[in-house]
């Protein structure tokens, strides 16, 4: 067998993609397994957005090659968006880079500033991608610790202790995957101010802001942002639009530059019928977000239900597509969730999952049905 590279000594498989499997295996042989493991929403992207889609299928040249940038009316829909939503101004023709997904972009940013030897401020608990992406391209994870007792925000005093001469990025994400945590004035004027001193890109990761949030925020809000930070967005959660992979990167130009140079060499542009419903998607109003959150808050409610069953404690101001959970004192997260599923067929995400700082933490997702949930309820009480 030809040996594997390198770069993949201390890279392991995907872990949704692993437990899936084993998810997979015991719904074949009967189990009625209900998962609350994962964001994937059920629920369908908006009507219009399907129709703009298949409307688009007969326009000339729908099928061939598109633009490495997309199309300039879908960069001005992202740029609209920014504008109705966030009151965040950015230049269409060189500020925003449409992207197969936010996911794509954590690597195209990595392979664009990192070098082997760098090094990459990611927290803990945060998303696993963060740190396996670092690994990949041989930049070194630094992990910054978010903890309950400091609202699981950023130590900054904490994370000066250490020599922070070869951090090159720092991965935020707020409103937080995986505690809810939202984002506030103060986090990220200090985050920027922070980026500033130690000479780091900024790049806050942002696919949650929609979600059972009644204040929606860029980055770029903030004076000073685009000097240093990039942000991340997703038509995945806020649209019901995960399968479509379509995502942007925003921010200065001169950072965005360089993300195209590693993009244009990944991949042959997105398709055109995918293009047209996103435009469509973000020329809705803020109707749309108010009857899904409706349908979330609703599920929300059943999930702390089955936490309260638990004997769980969470915080009901959080925001987000999950619920995160501390489990009572005697088992940790895997033990929880092994029990869940082996023996309430229920699949949840144990929280070491997103680093150590999880230990003593589960997390459910609300992408249910209230009638699924109310199942798990049942099996729980």
């Amino acid at each position: 067998m030809i040996s594997k590279a390198n770069r993949l000594n201390d890279v392991k498989e995907y872990y949704f993609s692993k437990k899936l499997r084993e998810v997979g295996q015991l719904i074949s042989k009967g189990k009625p397994i209900i998962s609350l493991g994962i964001g994937s929403p059920d629920l369908n992207p908006p009507t219009e957005v399907l129709e703009a889609l298949t409307s688009s299928l007969g326009d000339v040249m729908a099928h061939g090659y598109k633009s490495y940038q997309g199309i300039p009316e879908l960069r001005a829909a992202m740029s609209g968006f920014y504008e109705n939503f966030f009151n965040v101004t950015l230049n269409p023709a060189n500020e925003i880079l449409p992207l197969l997904g936010s996911k794509e972009g954590i690597m195209h940013i990595s392979m664009a500033f990192l070098n082997e030897g760098d090094q990459v401020l990611i927290p803990n608990p945060g998303y696993p991608t963060y740190s396996s992406v670092a690994k990949l391209v041989g930049a070194e994870a630094l992990e910054y610790n978010l903890v309950a007792d400091n609202g699981w925000l950023p130590n900054y005093e904490e994370i000066e202790k250490n020599d922070l001469s070869k951090v090159k990025i720092m991965w935020v994400n707020y409103p937080h995957m995986p505690t809810g945590t939202k984002a506030s004035d103060e986090l990220f004027a200090r985050l920027i101010a922070f980026a500033k001193k130690h000479d780091i890109l900024l790049v806050n990761d942002n696919p949650y802001s929609f979600i059972l949030n009644d204040n929606p925020k860029s980055i770029f809000q903030y004076e000073g942002a685009k000097e240093v930070a990039l942000e991340l967005n997703s038509l995945s959660k806020s649209f019901n639009m995960a399968g479509w992979r379509v995502g942007m990167v925003s921010g200065a130009e001169v950072y965005l530059s360089e993300v195209l140079k590693v993009k244009s060499n990944m991949d042959s542009g997105m398709f055109y019928g995918i293009q047209k419903g996103a435009i469509k998607a973000l020329e809705l109003s803020k109707d749309w977000f108010e009857e899904i959150n409706v349908i979330y808050e609703k599920r929300r409610a059943l999930t702390w239900r089955i936490l309260d069953a638990l004997n769980c404690q969470y915080n009901s101001e959080n925001g987000g597509m999950f619920v995160w959970a501390k489990l009572p004192e005697g088992i940790t997260s895997v033990q929880m969730t092994d029990k869940m599923l082996y023996e309430k067929d229920v699949f949840l995400t144990p929280g070491t999952v997103f680093g150590s700082n999880g230990e003593g933490y589960i997390r459910l997702s609300l992408c249910v049905s209230e009638e699924k949930l109310e199942k798990v309820l049942e099996r729980v009480s």
